[in-house]
């Protein structure tokens, strides 16, 4: 749990001062992971370099009568997948693999899709260019038949070349930030600066809501001088790849205090598991990507009790929402979560659901004036 509460004259700038300070403690007792330690971001000859031996190997094949074939990490089984407190879930080292073979009825369109996006991030990279996955699955929407079969081949590429998704000159359809004059489809490395009104001390915190990002103005420079001013960053519904980005980046280099706001339902829950811990399908680039230090603010299901808030402003869960929430039940993780375990029991026993917007209930500005600021001020995350 959080800490104690310091008596009605402590601001919450105070408890999450010293919140801060027992998460700093806490890295430097485990031994804080250097900041960027997992998949480094590959130069475009790096990438073009590893394409054009994919390609020569094809060729090679031809030339040898073989059937060429793609050998890909299989991102689907727990069997490679890790968990560790301090990384969240990510793939083993020597994690077994799947063939899409090119001789191969069942395979062969899912080969002749994957040497297609291959060609187009050759051209991408080559003339530092960028596109959306959606741009992608636009080029040739009857041939992919949907977006899904592009997302998953983008992300085994990445997981095949091994280096992160963004050094593939592709990022998601929806726009973390808004950069004047500027592309907005990648998030690049930045530099960030301690210009007044970016951070103030460390009196800045990142509240990253199933509703969207909160993380007021930013301001930064990027690697090559541009200045950067951030007036809104939003990644609405579950996580991109962006706003988790700069969520990792701002804990990476200011370790800003980082708190979920989500609904008390089993889809709200998947969203803070994976800013915290990351998911399955990317945990080949976990290490850039998750934030373990990230605390569950609410909503609790205990707090729609403790809250007297009405049955009927409630939902009762689906099929659908157990399904999800005995799944997340069985992770790993939740072993060393026994506060979550008991959250999501008690949604469990009581078989219904609440949305933020059950809060507008007890007044339309509760969440802004009352549950929030109490929230900070007395310590109520886990």
């Amino acid at each position: 749990m959080a800490f104690m509460p310091r008596g009605p004259e402590a601001s919450f700038f105070e408890v999450l001062d010293q919140h801060r300070a027992s998460l700093l403690a806490a890295l430097r007792r485990g031994g804080e992971e250097p900041a960027g330690s997992g998949m480094r971001l590959a130069s475009s000859s790096e990438v073009l370099s590893s394409i054009e031996k994919i390609i020569q190997d094809i060729v090679t094949s031809l030339a040898r009568n073989e059937a060429p074939a793609f050998t890909i990490d299989n991102r689907s089984s727990w069997e490679n997948i890790k968990f560790e407190d301090s990384v969240g879930l990510h793939m083993v080292s020597h994690c077994t693999t799947r063939k899409i073979k090119s001789d191969s009825p069942k395979s062969v369109k899912n080969f002749a899709l994957i040497l297609k996006i291959f060609s187009m991030i050759y051209k991408l990279v080559q003339s530092n260019t960028y596109a959306t996955k959606r741009d992608i699955y636009y080029t040739d929407s009857q041939l992919f038949g949907n977006q899904t079969v592009v997302d998953n081949i983008i992300n085994d590429i990445s997981c095949m070349l091994k280096v992160p998704r963004r050094s593939l000159h592709i990022s998601d359809p929806k726009c973390l930030y808004d950069l004047a004059g500027e592309h907005e489809n990648g998030l690049r490395s930045i530099k960030c600066t301690r210009e007044k009104g970016f951070i103030y001390d460390y009196y800045f915190f990142q509240l990253s809501t199933s509703k969207g990002l909160i993380a007021g103005d930013l301001k930064y420079l990027e690697e090559d001088g541009t200045k950067v001013n951030c007036t809104r960053a939003t990644g609405k519904g579950v996580p991109d790849l962006n706003t988790r980005l700069l969520v990792k980046k701002l804990w990476d280099t200011f370790h800003i205090p980082v708190f979920t706001l989500v609904d008390a339902d089993p889809h709200g829950i998947e969203i803070m598991c994976i800013y915290k811990y990351g998911s399955m399908a990317m945990s080949f680039e976990a290490h850039n990507l998750t934030v373990p230090a990230i605390r569950w603010l609410g909503l609790l299901p205990s707090d729609i009790k403790r809250l007297n808030i009405p049955k009927c402003t409630l939902i009762p869960l689906t099929k659908r929402d157990q399904m999800k929430l005995d799944s997340i039940l069985k992770r790993p993780y939740i072993t060393c979560q026994p506060f979550w375990r008991k959250e999501m029991e008690i949604m469990a026993d009581s078989k219904m659901k609440a949305e933020i917007q059950a809060l507008t209930f007890l007044s339309s500005d509760y969440l802004s004036r009352v549950y929030l600021p109490n929230k900070l001020k007395f310590g109520g995350w886990i």
